[in-house]
């Protein structure tokens, strides 16, 4: 099993740090145990602290404006950088030209490149005869796996007697992944054995241990491969529970991964993230977004297993305001509701340990 951290990362997210587009460098930030981040790159920030930018909370990781900034820095304070981390998740994943330049800047430099893109950096000859020459290793994370190493469903998730959460979103990038964590990190803190199964290229790179790359997969094994990542961990480790990260939303018009993760992952219970503020589907224009109630009833009727809480992003409110709205859509949905980002998971731990097995 890989040892971490991996080594010491910069984390590319040029032009899009705190935006939609920027997630994985928004999860590497708040937390990760495959690297220790060193920088992230956005000029628009250049001076400033990721974590304050981001959360308000300083993490002690500065912003630089350049890749060569990032990498000055990390000699001059003795932890040489290893890695550069692609930090970008556009839509499509596909990686522009003037990224793609500094991508073979790194490589000249030294750096291991680990990407999540669709755009694959080892499939770029030029890319990958820079990095042999250079002997430094291009990940493709987004890499398909191969067909020999795919399951198809099979029926053996029911062997797993771990309190199986999955927790979904209403809507893309809107959290899922980050509470998915905080509720981990809160049940090990009450010393409950639990396994993350991650399901994004985020998760990977934040050192999920059983992770798969849902939307690089080939649509027949996506289940089978859901189920098989759920019963490994759990035929590995025998957890009390297991939390399953989403990925889009049920309804969402692009990204409806939340059917394929109750279909293989079989969850006993769910957890529902919410931006009350968003009106249309992310990125999207002119698909509203269903309400709450009404994706509450679809995730239901469809799993015959209940929505047990939902958790907020807090994404266009004002944070005075948090507790009103928590309150509030407490009251409508008749589910305890948190902002487990702004107060953490705790109570959120203790309500879903009363569905424990």
């Amino acid at each position: 099993m890989t040892t971490f951290p991996e080594g010491n990362a910069i984390v590319y997210c040029q032009g899009s740090f705190n935006t939609p587009n920027g997630k994985t460098a928004h999860g590497l930030v708040r937390f990760t145990r495959r690297y220790q981040v060193l920088s992230v790159i956005d000029s628009r920030h250049a001076g400033k602290d990721a974590g304050e930018v981001l959360d308000n909370r300083s993490k002690q990781i500065p912003l630089f404006a350049s890749l060569a900034e990032a990498i000055a820095d990390s000699v001059a304070k003795g932890k040489k950088a290893t890695h550069l981390v692609v930090g970008l998740a556009p839509d499509g994943g596909r990686l522009s030209d003037s990224a793609r330049k500094d991508m073979a800047y790194a490589i000249k430099e030294g750096l291991n490149i680990d990407s999540g893109l669709h755009d694959y950096l080892s499939e770029d000859v030029n890319l990958d005869e820079l990095a042999k020459e250079h002997n430094v290793v291009l990940r493709d994370v987004r890499k398909t796996p191969p067909r020999s190493e795919q399951h198809f469903f099979s029926g053996k998730i029911e062997e797993v007697d771990s309190l199986k959460i999955a927790l979904l979103g209403t809507d893309s990038a809107v959290g899922k992944r980050t509470t998915a964590w905080l509720l981990v990190q809160a049940l090990e803190k009450m010393g409950i054995s639990v396994e993350m199964v991650g399901t994004g290229q985020t998760a990977w790179m934040q050192g999920a241990r059983y992770s798969l790359i849902m939307d690089s997969l080939i649509n027949d094994f996506v289940s089978g491969q859901i189920e098989h990542m759920v019963w490994k961990a759990w035929e590995e480790n025998k957890p009390k529970v297991i939390v399953i990260e989403g990925q889009g939303s049920l309804m969402n018009p692009a990204y409806p991964g939340g059917f394929e993760i109750l279909a293989g992952g079989r969850p006993d219970i769910v957890v529902l993230q919410h931006a009350p503020a968003r009106k249309e589907y992310d990125g999207f224009p002119g698909y509203p977004l269903h309400p709450l109630a009404k994706q509450v009833e679809a995730i239901e009727l469809l799993s015959g297993k209940p929505v047990v809480a939902i958790t907020l992003n807090h994404e266009e409110l004002s944070l005075d305001k948090i507790p009103i709205i928590c309150e509030t859509i407490g009251q409508v949905s008749g589910l305890p509701t948190f902002d487990v980002l702004l107060n953490g998971a705790d109570e959120l731990a203790q309500a879903v340990l009363t569905f424990k097995k």
